[in-house]
């Protein structure tokens, strides 16, 4: 905890970190969240000045229960409750010997940049952030016109969708989680505003009629009571049940802790987090199969304007997107997890209104992405070929998370995948990682040195022109259609053109082949402000020359170089998911 901050030199001297320090610096980023009332009003304690024997998490788990004030962050506290209930997770993320939960809630505002950072979020970011594992997060709402979904991807929305999966889900011991969009304010408090929670166990049990009854054991991270179903204390449910049964069942809630069954629990919570078991030696358990996935692999990718940022498929230029080869050795199950890393600088600041809305935080800061698998018949293959097609298994639509998940059986062979923004030129950076059952292998695909379309700038001057060089890499050739434009006033044009050369065998492409005859040329120069030609060029490199008419006449221009992608209509076109709600409940928390 003591890297990138500073330590004096007696040994005495208590830890400073000059990287975070105590002040409004370390509170606030943008003033944008009610903490801002806080500022120069804030005292900063150490540990051992708010409490004798402070400690991160007690070993009775009912006295650990996180207290959360003004800071919205009870997204953060579930996870950190589930931390709890797996201590070799615990220890992953907390120091021996500093045992003190403000500290990782500290550690967290700082890789955030400051605590206003932590003001909404989702819970599976947390878990992810904290665990090193995986998190998705499920609507028990409407997940879209179930004619935007192909067959397979309704099946899994809908299994996923059904409170019989949840149930199995808890079963197992997944890490699950709880969360409330809206509810009529007439509701228990937490529960009328976007609330976060833990869910901890389910049981099975049998009603004096015999009927089959689950219920899910749930906490507040508040630490009390916010439901009043038929389960609380006083309900009419324990009636429907064995007096011994009841008994015990009761005697299990702790705290901020109640039960429900499972068509309240379906009917009263708008999504939960799932996140995936991660064991002792670091491997994910599938939420899916139950199996362990015990090889992984990981690589690092950019979308960036003007290159590799080609937006979703219905954009000529998704080609352009970042492409990796998947490699299955053997056939199993396979997770593939898209995250994108956020942009702070995209998060909109409405400090005009900063407490007109503040329950709920949309993803400004978030691109909607997706991820596209192609199944290859061999490693060398035609990318446009491949695209025509239509993918082997996608993300369901382009959705506003920070991380998507596509699970998927697969065979033996090679499969190109290719992450995606919604929208074009949007830039972000991201993590591509793989989980599998079976052995797998994950590589990038290097895209061409000068993807079309190709916009190159120059400059005429009095004693200077230059070439354009470059390589034409498809071995039929290609149709492409070169523009030249002058950028000056209309008043000041020159009559421009330009002519193409092909480079000889052995030739230095520093050496403009002006002595040689033109494969072709844009001729007669003429006073436009755009000229272009359409041309068929073979496989080989080519020196562009553009020119004005006369010489010594200078003048900036741009070289556009783009070709015609012949692609089928594709008749099931690209979706855009609805922006996803942050938890972020306002109301003080009270003793």
């Amino acid at each position: 905890m003591e890297r990138g901050g500073k330590v004096e030199d007696d040994e005495e001297d208590l830890f400073v970190d000059s990287e975070f320090p105590a002040d409004d610096s370390a509170l606030l980023s943008d003033s944008s969240t009610p903490i801002c009332k806080l500022k120069d009003s804030i005292t900063w304690l150490r540990p051992q000045e708010i409490c004798q024997s402070p400690e991160l998490f007690p070993e009775d788990i009912s006295l650990g229960h996180a207290k959360q004030g003004l800071l919205g962050d009870c997204w953060l506290l579930c996870a950190c409750t589930i931390l709890l209930q797996n201590k070799h997770l615990l220890n992953k993320v907390i120091p021996l010997g500093q045992p003190l939960w403000a500290l990782l809630e500290k550690a967290y505002a700082k890789l955030h940049g400051s605590y206003e950072r932590l003001w909404a979020g989702q819970v599976s970011e947390a878990l992810v952030d904290l665990t090193g594992g995986l998190a998705e997060h499920w609507s028990l709402r409407s997940l879209g016109n179930d004619e935007d979904h192909s067959k397979e991807q309704k099946t899994d929305l809908v299994r996923r969708k059904s409170g019989r999966a949840l149930v199995k889900l808890v079963k197992d011991n997944c890490l699950l989680a709880c969360s409330t969009n809206s509810r009529p304010a007439e509701e228990a408090s937490e529960l009328s505003q976007y609330h976060a929670l833990n869910v901890l166990e389910c049981v099975e049990v049998s009603t004096t009629s015999e009927q089959k009854v689950n219920l899910l054991r749930i906490r507040n991270p508040w630490g009390r009571c916010c439901w009043d179903g038929s389960w609380i204390e006083g309900g009419h449910g324990w009636s429907t049940l064995d007096p011994l049964c009841a008994m015990g069942l009761k005697s299990r809630i702790s705290q901020g802790e109640f039960w429900l069954d499972e068509e309240e629990f379906v009917s009263m919570f708008d999504d939960v987090t799932v996140g995936y078991q991660v064991n002792q030696t670091g491997h994910l358990k599938s939420i899916y199969s139950g199996h362990t996935l015990t090889h992984q692999h990981q690589l690092t990718g950019e979308w960036k304007k003007g290159s590799s940022a080609g937006g979703s498929r219905n954009s000529n230029r998704y080609s352009t997107n970042p492409k990796y080869c998947l490699k299955v050795r053997e056939s199993g199950e396979v997770l593939v997890s898209l995250l994108q890393h956020k942009d702070n600088k995209r998060i909109v600041k409405s400090v005009q209104n900063i407490f007109e809305d503040l329950s709920i935080c949309e993803h400004q800061h978030y691109h909607a992405i997706a991820l596209h698998i192609w199944k290859l018949e061999k490693k060398r293959f035609n990318l446009n070929r491949v695209l025509n097609k239509a993918p082997f298994a996608s993300t369901h639509c382009h959705a506003y998370d920070r991380e998507v998940v596509l699970h998927q059986e697969l065979q033996t062979g090679y499969y190109l995948m290719i992450p995606s923004t919604y929208q074009l030129e949007a830039e972000a950076q991201f993590l591509i990682r793989v989980f599998s059952s079976s052995s797998t292998s994950l590589s990038t695909l290097e895209s061409p040195a000068l993807p079309l379309p190709l916009t190159i700038g120059g400059e005429w001057d009095n004693n200077y022109f230059q070439g354009v060089c470059g390589d034409i890499m498809e071995s039929t050739g290609v149709n492409i259609k070169i523009t030249l434009r002058q950028t000056t006033s209309e008043k000041d044009l020159y009559p421009i053109g330009f002519h193409i050369y092909k480079a000889q065998d052995g030739m230095s492409e520093s050496r403009l082949p002006v002595d040689d005859e033109p494969v072709a040329s844009c001729v007669p120069h003429c006073y436009n402000q755009v000229v272009f030609l359409m041309c068929h060029l073979h496989p080989g490199v080519y020196t562009i020359v553009p020119s004005t008419y006369e010489p010594d006449c200078p003048a900036n221009f741009s070289l556009c170089i783009s070709s015609r992608v012949h692609r089928k209509i594709v008749k099931c076109q690209e979706k855009l998911g609805k922006p996803i709600k942050e938890i972020s409940c306002t109301s003080l928390m009270q003793n």
